[in-house]
């Protein structure tokens, strides 16, 4: 009698994980990640562009051009005058003074870092299939943007940071109209100015906005 064989199981290899899992589950990081470098290289090259623009120096500071102004009309006719020839140089000034004012705070500035951050990673470049979780809790868009409405408000009008901000814009704004009203410009050269306003230093703003609504299309259907 011939015995009968067993039957043979079907048997299903299942396939090692390869390096290619790990490629793909590195692939769903964050979309944030390039479109924040992205946006900040332009945000870079344009104030670059910015900087470069900015009149000598030298012309800021010459003393042989500085008189008393004879009424209050003129003086405001010299700081537009002055502002359209110096706009770039007078807003390196203002940033220098905040940044002084700032450094001169470092609890306010670690404050404003903070809630710069919380906004840049927590919002802006967050990918819109990824919602906020903390605590291990789910927070809708509305949700995290009344989050960092409310951080907003408590850190710039219960904090120092407030009052350091506008501290040093106020004196920034001070010493830039003090040195308007003061300085002739006579001397400067104020046709191309007036016909380039339109392409003035903060123009770098629409540049790195472009990239940043391209980058980030899901951010304006959040709001």
């Amino acid at each position: 009698m011939s015995s009968s064989a067993p039957p043979v199981l079907p048997v299903s290899n299942a396939p090692p994980p390869s390096a290619s899992g790990g490629a793909v589950a590195g692939s769903e990081a964050p979309a944030s990640t390039p479109a924040l470098r992205s946006f900040i290289n332009n945000i870079s090259d344009y104030l670059r562009h910015g900087l470069e623009q900015r009149r000598p120096w030298s012309e800021l500071v010459d003393r042989t051009a500085f008189t008393k102004p004879e009424s209050f009309s003129e003086a405001t006719l010299r700081v537009r005058k002055n502002y359209s020839y110096f706009r770039v140089n007078y807003y390196a000034i203002v940033s220098v003074i905040l940044a002084v004012s700032l450094l001169t705070n470092p609890f306010s500035l670690i404050l404003l870092i903070g809630l710069l951050g919380s906004w840049t990673f927590l919002y802006l470049f967050r990918p819109a299939d990824r919602p906020l979780v903390l605590l291990g809790r789910t927070f809708s868009d509305f949700e995290t943007l009344a989050l960092l409405s409310a951080l907003t408000v408590f850190v710039v009008f219960l904090t120092s940071v407030g009052s350091v901000l506008v501290s040093a814009l106020m004196l920034g704004v001070a010493v830039v109209c003090l040195h308007g009203a003061f300085r002739v410009p006579e001397d400067l050269f104020l046709d191309e100015q007036d016909n380039s306003q339109a392409t003035g230093f903060l123009s770098f703003l629409r540049g790195p906005a472009a990239v940043a609504a391209a980058a980030v299309p899901s951010v304006t259907a959040r709001v």
